[in-house]
């Protein structure tokens, strides 16, 4: 039924949190955990093995002798794909892990009674040095979120281990995700048939300093590079739609461009009359993100 998908690298400090989430989910259907370690140096395949010996029903490990990241391999379509066995592909890496025996359970219910739509997220904890620090949650209660918020959500939205999504939706091979092949095109593509389901049960948990972290990589704002890349993806989002979600996309990118601005301290520049009404925009989305985080912490996980 279900196909989780895990990359790991040199995580041996924090692998283990995310295989005992695996294992403890308690799900009224057969699932399968696919494990991807990229050639790591620290006994990070060890521990993949042990879990692998230990559960050789549930885990399957799938070991490298040289790091295919770093030669700009697409690690999940060429090593993972091809053994995808589910109708739906949960994900989770090796620095992240879930909280809730029943995630699987019941983001695949949501999603069997949701038959329009191919992509479920939920609510996750953010860990920061071993502290909580707020929570990844778009929305105060359960939603069907519309792709173009989840355009306008951008890179950091939903948090990877949240994401489930059906088989066929995951693994088309779109030009958004040719251009960009990372979480943020896969939530758009996700969403594009019939919008992201939310949960707002929090069921997993995201450490937001561990290497190859959205916010470790990119805080909140882009470096030139990926912020182009993105734009590219967004640019291919909107030829693949014919225009549907113009709008959410050409201000997406205009707070890209904000983004740019602040890196580089132009602030002035942000209260240019062209850059005014976006500057705004952003602010707006800021309070409105305040006021959820403080919703949030002043009620129960």
């Amino acid at each position: 039924m279900v196909s989780v998908l895990c990359l790991t690298f040199n995580q041996a400090g924090t692998l283990r949190d995310a295989l005992e989430g695996f294992v403890a989910q308690q799900a009224p259907f057969r699932f399968e955990v696919l494990v991807h370690d990229d050639a790591s140096t620290d006994g990070t395949a060890d521990i993949v093995r042990d879990y692998e010996r230990r559960f050789p029903e549930l885990i399957r490990g799938v070991y490298q002798t040289e790091n295919q990241f770093s030669q700009g391999v697409f690690i999940p379509r060429k090593f993972l794909w091809p053994l995808v066995r589910g109708r739906y592909v949960a994900l989770c890496e090796g620095d992240d892990y879930w909280t809730d025996p029943h995630k699987l359970a019941k983001q695949v219910a949501a999603l069997e009674a949701h038959p329009g739509v191919d992509i479920c997220a939920h609510r996750a904890l953010k860990l920061t040095r071993g502290e909580p620090h707020g929570y990844m949650a778009p929305r105060l209660r359960n939603a069907l979120i519309p792709p173009d918020k989840v355009i306008l959500g951008g890179g950091n939205y939903v948090a990877t281990a949240s994401l489930l999504c059906r088989k066929e939706a995951y693994l088309a091979w779109t030009p958004l995700r040719e251009a960009f092949p990372n979480d943020y095109s896969l939530q758009i593509q996700g969403s594009l048939r019939g919008g992201m389901l939310y949960l707002h049960d929090c069921m997993a948990v995201y450490r937001t300093d561990s290497p190859g972290s959205w916010t470790r990589s990119h805080g909140r704002l882009l470096d030139d590079t990926t912020r182009r890349r993105v734009n590219e993806m967004l640019d291919a989002a909107d030829a693949y739609t014919q225009g549907r979600y113009h709008r959410a996309v050409a201000l997406r990118k205009r707070f890209h461009d904000s983004n740019g601005l602040l890196l580089e301290r132009r602030y002035g520049a942000l209260f240019a009359p062209g850059e005014l009404g976006v500057t705004l925009q952003r602010a707006a989305r800021s309070l409105s993100g305040a006021f959820r985080r403080v919703i949030l912490s002043l009620s129960k996980p």
